[in-house]
């Protein structure tokens, strides 16, 4: 990779920046902590998997069914 090139540019000018944050560290790390929180603890406490428990197996069937009885 040449280094007068974009995407080294690119990275050189992200790696330097992150290899010398301190609190921006830290700030990355409560980020994701919470994204994971979002995406993956409280996915299964509000959105339960709707589809599985009411198709039972037929879910191309099922959506059809409520696509036409709501007349979408």
């Amino acid at each position: 990779m040449h280094k007068d090139g974009f995407w080294y540019r690119a990275f050189d000018l992200y790696y330097d920046g992150f290899r010398n944050m301190r609190l921006g560290k830290t700030l990355w790390a409560i980020i994701f902590i919470k994204l994971f929180i979002m995406f993956a603890i409280l996915k299964f406490f509000f959105f339960p998997n709707f589809l599985k428990e009411h198709a039972a197996g037929n879910e191309a069937g099922f959506v059809a069914t409520e696509l036409i009885e709501r007349g979408v």
